[in-house]
């Protein structure tokens, strides 16, 4: 069998000049890499020598060309492939990358023997740019980071691809209507897992690149991507630094940027906002946040107002959306629209499974499904779940232990420990003075993550400790919540005005299980600190085994 070829010249034009014209990779499907100290663009073409001489007319900061050949290449391989590249490329650190979206062809087709390419040609193509010191990190590293996983690049499915479409076509009509005291709104809902960072990262670096295009309609325009989120705020941040067309500072915290449009007196133009469930809904003046409503304050700063949004992962009462108040602020917009995403991309599990964790945020507990291609898996000890997760993670990497926020943890630079029942097995909450995303740091799997650490972010395995809040009463047959006993007092703050409060309290609670019992990929794996829930848990499971 063939193998992949890597040829390299230095970015000069009588080097490609010199290149023999009988080659047989001249008129034939292939994928290139130019690259500098610190930059890099990845391409495919069938006519090399030509599209090499175009490059060298208009790119700077490239020294060298590197073609990649197959004697089983086909346009839609190396087209595929090229795709593969990019994203791999950005996850791997090592250069910032020149390439734009391609907007109208994220989605890559289905094509003859595509698995044969994807996976066996595609890791000894990455072999062997490792050999060349092209990458820094192995493919399976690559795939565990944050960044890989929202890159802008991303193929998109139909659906998602239908959803930029239209917000594109939402941005570029509503950027000129008439001027008015509430901009456009554009929401899009969809519960955990569905992909909607993905399309909303890819959808603000196609904006951000038309930005520079006099052609373009966003031409000029002033646009920010808003997140109210450190974690999410990090990753974004780190994709800024490798991407040529986004620059740091138009990624924001919601108040900080509203106080800024507010002191300069001005608005922008489009402003995108991901988990805009995390949004203040009441004023907090302990944070810099002087209205009443976070999202009322965008709508009257930009002209576009973008919002990625799920009810069921509000985690603060200040934050406490409710469908009134939506319906209001899209009331109030000049324009509105809403789109829903509906498929589930993170878990690899069946319906079952995601109807099972469904039934237990809305406190029935149902008996424990079976998955083959998913691990569901209940726990006696915190002990013997932490071990499992260990073994997972030398396996896959990225699997961690996370908790309900039912134990203390203050920011004191002092230890707070997650504890069995027994009090005999306990691990430290997650540290978060780091520039990284927590779980990405190697450490960490020793330590057990709040909500805080792994809201939005996928894990391999999750292995969930429901704390001392989540119990389960044998008489009526359901789970209980004792608001009581979450720790999380930020979270109960604002409570002002909420009729049934109570009510608003445990559906935090079940919110923030929500979130967390959906971040494993390949599995999860649960604790239950209550005694007569880990027993129902374990009944269940012995059911099917």
């Amino acid at each position: 069998m063939s193998s992949i070829e890597i040829l390299s010249w230095p970015f000069q034009q009588n080097a490609i000049n010199q290149i023999d014209s009988k080659q047989d990779f001249l008129n034939y499907p292939v994928i290139y890499i130019l690259n500098g100290k610190r930059e890099a663009y990845i391409g495919e073409t069938v006519n090399f020598k030509t599209r090499i001489k175009t490059h060298i007319k208009d790119r700077k900061n490239v020294d060298e060309v590197n073609l990649i050949k197959h004697e089983e290449f086909n346009r839609s391989a190396t087209f595929h492939l090229e795709t593969k590249l990019i994203n791999y490329f950005l996850g791997d650190e090592k250069y910032t990358l020149q390439n734009k979206s391609k907007t109208a062809s994220n989605f890559t087709h289905n094509y003859y023997n595509k698995p044969h390419y994807d996976q066996y040609i595609f890791q000894e193509l990455w072999r062997k740019l490792h050999e060349r010191q092209l990458v820094n990190n192995n493919l399976h590293t690559i795939e565990n980071k944050d960044i890989f996983k929202l890159s802008p690049y991303k193929e998109l499915t139909l659906e998602q691809i239908d959803l930029k479409d239209k917000v594109l076509e939402f941005c570029s009509a509503q950027l000129h209507t008439k001027s008015a005291e509430y901009g456009n709104l554009l929401v899009v809902e969809g519960e955990a897992g569905v992909g909607k960072s993905v399309v909303l990262s890819s959808i603000f670096n196609t904006v951000q690149e038309r930005t520079t295009e006099k052609s373009s309609e966003f031409y000029g325009t002033e646009n920010y991507l808003v997140v109210n989120h450190e974690e999410m705020f990090k990753t974004y941040k780190g994709i800024a630094k490798r991407v040529k067309h986004l620059k740091a500072k138009n990624f924001a915290k919601p108040t900080p940027l509203i106080n800024k449009l507010q002191k300069e007196d001005k608005k922008a133009d489009i402003i995108f906002v991901d988990e805009a469930h995390l949004l203040l809904t009441k004023q907090d003046t302990y944070n810099n946040f002087h209205g009443e409503n976070q999202l009322e304050e965008l709508l009257k700063l930009a002209k576009v107002v973008v919002i990625i949004y799920d009810q069921d992962q509000v985690l603060k009462l200040k934050s406490l959306w409710g469908a009134a108040m939506l319906e209001k602020l899209k009331k109030r917009s000049n324009c509105h629209e809403e789109y829903l995403l509906t498929n589930q991309f993170r878990m690899q599990a069946n319906d079952r499974v995601i109807d099972w964790i469904n039934n237990f945020k809305r406190k029935r507990l149902t008996p424990v499904p079976k998955d083959e291609g998913y691990e569901l898996k209940l726990f006696e000890t915190l002990e013997e779940m932490h071990k499992e997760i260990i073994e997972k993670n030398e396996k896959f990497g990225l699997s961690r232990i996370v908790s309900t926020f039912d134990y203390l943890h203050k920011k004191d630079g002092k230890t707070y420990y997650v504890k069995e029942s027994n009090g005999e097995y306990k691990m430290p909450w997650n540290t978060t003075s780091t520039k990284f995303t927590w779980a990405e740091k190697a450490e960490t799997i020793n330590e057990a993550g709040s909500i805080y650490t792994v809201q939005g972010f996928d894990l391999n395995y999750v292995g969930v400790v429901l704390g001392p809040s989540v119990q389960y009463d044998e008489l009526r047959d359901e789970i209980i919540i004792d608001t009581s006993k979450y720790k999380d007092k930020g979270a109960y703050t604002g409570a002002d005005g909420i009729e049934d409060l109570n009510k608003a309290k445990e559906q935090i609670v079940l919110n923030s299980m929500n979130v967390l019992m959906k971040r494993g990929i390949k599995g999860l794996y649960i604790y239950a600190y209550d005694r007569a829930l880990r027993e129902k848990l374990l009944e269940y499971q012995e059911l099917i085994e």
